[in-house]
């Protein structure tokens, strides 16, 4: 898992995104087709056409990172909108990048009493 520091955001690059691309080409359409500032420490998440690949692609200050993340069953949930960019929490991407639907999380069990 990511650690998110404080004052980041989490984006969604909507639509999806060719999975062929590398760290600058990523970098490159965050700042072009995104607008957005990729070494602002903000975290940019983008997905494939098959819905099962992701990268994440982070600069922290020093580096710039790319993780990627392979769902062996089912896609990640993603917004239906074509272009553009949605932010979301660290607790949505944690959800999202395990497959949840983060949109809508269900609760599994609750405890009913204590001891």
């Amino acid at each position: 898992m990511i650690a998110v520091p404080g004052g980041s955001k989490i984006w969604l690059a909507l639509g999806h995104t060719d999975m062929r691309r590398g760290m600058r080409m990523l970098a490159l359409q965050v700042q072009q087709v995104l607008k957005q500032d990729v070494h602002a420490g903000d975290l940019f998440v983008f997905r494939g056409r098959s819905g099962s690949l992701c990268k994440i692609l982070w600069h922290d200050g020093v580096a710039m990172s790319l993780y990627i993340r392979r769902l062996e069953r089912g896609h990640f949930v993603w917004p239906s909108a074509k272009d553009g960019v949605v932010a979301i929490s660290a607790s949505a991407m944690a959800c999202l990048l395990d497959g949840i639907d983060w949109r809508n999380p269900q609760e599994t069990w609750r405890p009913k009493q204590v001891g």
